[in-house]
C-alpha cells in the first residue's frame, strides 16, 4: 500500500488537495473517481519526501500574516471600487513577500485572461485554503466579494491570533527547558570531567549517585558522536514517519490522549470546525460541501475523519448532530448547540458562538498549562541541582573535611 498526494476537483469546480492510499496510482485515482473528485495531479508521496519540490514549497511559504494583509487590502480596494486588475497592480506592488508576489502576477495574468477570481486562487492550492477559494466563489456567486473578502481576513486574523497566543504562552517553557539542556550539556563536557578526575584520584569510597555521574559523563564524552548521530536519525525518522497517512494519523491519536495537552487540542479543533463551518454555512455553501471543505482544513486527521465521515451521512438525509453524537470526540455541548440551531435554522449563528466559547475556553488552558509548567520545571531544576550538589559538592567538601 502506497501513499499519493492528489490535486482535483469537484462537480461543482472547487480544487481539492489530499493524499490517498492505494496499491497503484490507478487504483488511486480510481477511488477518487468514486468519490465524485476529477484527478488533475497525482503522485507518490512515498517517491517525493526527498524530492526537490518538497524543499521549495518548505522555502516559499507564505505567513499567515501576509495573507490576513493580503486579504484585507483586497477587499478594502474591491469596496473602493477600483478594477481588479488595478488592484493587483497595487498589490503586487507593496508585497513584501516574494513567493506571495510571484503568485499575484499568474493570479493577475489569469484574471485578464478571462478566468474567475476563485479560479486563478485555485492554482496556488499551497497558499490559499479551499476554505479561501469555496468563500471568494461564494461571494463572486452573490455579487458581495468585498464582503466575503472582509469576512475572510476577520477569520484568519482569529486564527493567527490563536496560534500566537499558544506561542507566546510556550516561549517562558521552552526557553528555560533550552537552558537546562544547554548549561547541563557544558556541565557534562567541561566541568564534570575535571572535578570527577579529582574524586577518583583522592582514592575515596564514593556515593552511587557519583559513581552514577562518572559513568554518564565518561559515556557521553566516549560516544558523543553516535548519541548525536541517533539523536538526528530519531528526529528525522520520526518527522518522515509522522508525514506518513498511518503516521500522523497515529501521532494524532496519541496526541489526543496526553492529558492536560488533548484538552487543549480538542479546543482547537472545535475552534477551528466551527469558526469555518459557519463562515461556510453563512455564505450559502451545501453543508456537505461544507463539511469536506473544514475536514481538510481541522489540523486533525482524527477529526478529519469524523468530519468527512459526518459529510458523508449528511448526504444520505441525516443530521450532523445524529452523527456526531455516537463520536466520543465530540463534546457533547457542540452536538447539542448544533441540533439547537439545525432545529431553528441558525446553525452558522450557533456554530459562530461555539467558536467564540472555545476560543475562550484555548485561552483559560493555555493560562491554566503555562502555570502548571512553572512549578514542574522549577522541581526539575531543583532536582537537577539537587543531583549535582550530592554527586560532586559534597564528596569534594567530605574529602576536604577530611584532609
Amino acid at each position: 500500500m502506497s501513499t499519493f498526494n492528489y490535486r482535483a476537483k469537484n462537480i461543482t469546480g472547487t480544487l481539492k488537495t489530499g493524499t490517498i492510499e492505494a496499491i497503484s496510482p490507478a487504483k488511486a485515482a480510481e477511488a477518487l473517481h468514486r468519490t465524485g473528485l476529477i484527478v488533475l495531479e497525482l503522485e507518490s508521496d512515498s517517491a517525493s519526501i526527498f524530492n526537490p519540490s518538497k524543499f521549495l514549497q518548505l522555502v516559499n511559504h507564505v505567513p499567515k500574516k501576509e495573507l490576513v494583509i493580503f486579504s484585507r487590502q483586497l477587499a478594502t480596494l474591491l469596496n473602493a471600487k477600483i478594477p481588479i486588475t488595478q488592484i493587483f497592480e497595487i498589490l503586487i506592488e507593496q508585497a513584501t513577500n516574494q513567493p506571495l508576489k510571484k503568485a499575484l502576477e499568474k493570479i493577475m495574468a489569469d484574471v485578464r485572461a478571462g478566468k474567475s477570481l476563485s479560479e486563478a486562487l485555485a492554482g496556488f492550492p499551497k497558499i490559499f485554503s479551499n476554505l479561501f477559494i469555496s468563500l471568494v466563489k461564494a461571494g463572486e456567486l452573490s455579487g458581495s466579494l468585498d464582503s466575503s473578502l472582509l469576512y475572510i481576513a476577520d477569520q484568519q486574523e482569529k486564527d493567527f491570533e490563536l496560534i500566537g497566543k499558544i506561542r507566546g504562552a510556550m516561549i517562558y517553557p521552552a526557553f528555560i527547558v533550552f537552558a537546562i539542556v544547554a548549561v547541563g550539556g557544558l556541565m557534562f563536557v567541561f566541568v564534570l570531567p575535571q572535578m570527577i578526575d579529582v574524586l577518583v584520584e583522592s582514592g575515596v569510597e564514593l556515593p552511587l549517585t557519583t559513581r552514577i555521574l562518572i559513568f554518564l559523563t565518561s559515556f557521553i564524552l566516549k560516544y558523543w558522536p553516535v548519541l548525536i548521530t541517533l539523536s538526528l536519525g530519531a528526529i528525522v525518522g520520526s518527522q518522515l514517519y509522522i508525514r506518513s497517512v498511518g503516521g500522523r494519523l497515529i501521532w494524532d491519536r496519541i496526541k489526543l490522549r496526553i492529558p492536560i495537552l488533548s484538552r487543549l487540542l480538542r479546543n482547537i479543533y472545535m475552534v477551528r470546525f466551527s469558526r469555518n463551518l459557519s463562515s461556510l454555512v453563512s455564505s450559502d455553501i451545501p453543508i456537505v460541501q461544507a463539511l469536506r471543505t473544514v475536514a481538510d482544513i481541522v489540523g486533525s486527521t482524527v477529526y478529519q475523519q469524523i468530519i468527512n465521515e459526518a459529510a458523508d451521512d449528511v448526504e444520505i438525509g441525516k443530521t450532523i448532530s445524529d452523527v456526531f453524537a455516537d463520536r466520543p470526540e465530540i463534546p457533547v455541548i457542540v452536538t447539542q448547540m448544533i441540533r439547537v440551531g439545525e432545529q431553528s435554522g441558525d446553525l452558522h449563528e450557533i456554530l459562530g458562538k461555539l467558536a467564540d466559547f472555545y476560543d475562550k475556553e484555548v485561552s483559560n488552558t493555555v493560562g491554566a498549562l503555562t502555570s502548571l509548567l512553572e512549578p514542574v520545571i522549577m522541581i526539575l531544576l531543583g532536582l537537577a541541582v539537587a543531583v549535582m550538589v550530592a554527586g560532586i559538592i559534597l564528596p569534594i567538601y567530605n574529602l576536604a573535611s577530611v584532609q
